[in-house]
């Protein structure tokens, strides 16, 4: 099996992710999406991605956090780590998604796209306690089934959307909506005003929505 890098190196990144979010979350008390999206916003992201030795064994997963809150926020973070005999959520979080990212060979970016971090980690129970390819079978899985959705479900989901906040914002019917996720009507038969106005609330092109 070819992965994003050198398999040698796999569970030197499963503890780094993984000490990571721990501390960011346990520790530092930062929301984990919050703290999740300030790390696909830093360099440290796509080099831990394609294997760059220097972030994923070259450092714990405590520096590369304190890198991460430095390069969003400009200010320097030198609390120490908070370790309990029990692995987290968030750790598991991390050292399960460091092997899908490496099993896969897509960035983090592309992985958050499809699955939010957040449910991610909701898999935890009961993946924990299961081998690792399980997690990566539903994780294809999850992603599969995203792939399969209109497009404009998947940017509804991807902003954090209800149908309902969708279609107050853009000020379109809320059948309209469902009927568009659906495909009971064709949204590149729709009024170009209603495209036009999907597309200011969801911050994409207008052609982005249609199928």
């Amino acid at each position: 099996m070819t992965g994003a890098y050198d398999k040698l190196y796999v569970e030197d990144a499963q503890r780094a992710l993984a000490d990571m979010l721990d501390y960011a979350v346990n520790t530092l008390k930062y929301n984990l999406k919050f703290f999740y999206h300030m790390f696909l916003q830093s360099s440290l992201s796509k080099r831990f991605a394609r294997g760059d030795v220097s972030v994923i064994s070259g450092k714990s997963g405590v520096e590369i956090a304190r890198e991460v809150i430095e390069e969003n926020t400009k200010a320097a973070c030198e609390e120490g780590a908070c370790y309990t005999m029990e692995r987290s959520p968030e750790y598991w979080t991390g050292w399960a998604l460091a092997y899908y990212q490496w099993y896969c060979g897509n960035d983090f970016e592309m992985i958050e796209k499809e699955i939010c971090i957040d449910d991610i980690c909701a898999l935890y129970h009961p993946f924990h306690e299961m081998d690792i390819s399980q997690f990566v079978d539903r994780m294809n899985e999850r992603r599969q089934a995203f792939r399969c959705m209109a497009y404009l479900k998947r940017l509804r989901i991807a902003a954090g959307m209800s149908q309902k906040e969708l279609a107050m914002a853009a000020d379109i019917p809320l059948k309209t909506i469902q009927q568009y996720e659906q495909r009971q009507k064709n949204i590149n038969k729709a009024r170009a005003e209603y495209v036009i106005r999907l597309s200011r609330v969801l911050q994409c092109e207008p052609e982005d929505l249609l199928e």
